[in-house]
């Protein structure tokens, strides 16, 4: 596993774990590395600096007697600023009101607009350039600002 910070075009720095720096690329490559904050796929890697270990001198060190783990103020699942937590209330309504019809959004979002399915509150998932179209062929379609739940089964 490796860690990289990355950076999207908002300037938002963040980071993530990956299988290998080949894993990286290619999942980049495919445009499925976006941003933890915004959602943007105009993601890369930001400079960081290394995480190395002097193996000779952790073995000349005994282990250390465990330390005592610090109660967290709060879960990290938890939002830290206002605006996580604005976030996190935007994707909750939107997930309770909305159906999520996933990587079919595009042709459900076009028969809506076209008449051809009934009109609903839908939300999934599209690429950059198909979202781009569906705006150009006047679609009212708009990109939300997290990255859905994948539902399975």
């Amino acid at each position: 596993m490796i860690q990289f910070t990355l950076k999207c075009d908002q300037d938002h720095r963040f980071d993530s774990w990956f299988q290998s720096a080949s894993a990286f690329d290619k999942l980049h490559a495919a445009g499925m590395v976006a941003c933890a904050v915004c959602g943007s796929t105009h993601v890369e890697k930001a400079l960081m600096a290394p995480s190395v270990r002097d193996s000779r001198r952790k073995a000349k060190e005994a282990p250390a007697a465990p330390e005592k783990a610090q109660p967290r103020e709060r879960p990290l699942s938890a939002p830290a600023s206002p605006a996580e937590q604005a976030m996190a209330e935007l994707k909750r309504q939107i997930e309770k009101s909305s159906e999520y019809v996933g990587v079919n959004f595009v042709r459900e979002a076009r028969q809506m607009h076209e008449g051809s399915a009934p009109e609903r509150s839908i939300y999934g998932e599209a690429k950059p350039e198909e979202a781009r179209k569906l705006i150009e062929d006047g679609v009212p379609v708009t990109p939300l600002p997290f990255l859905p739940n994948r539902k399975s089964n």
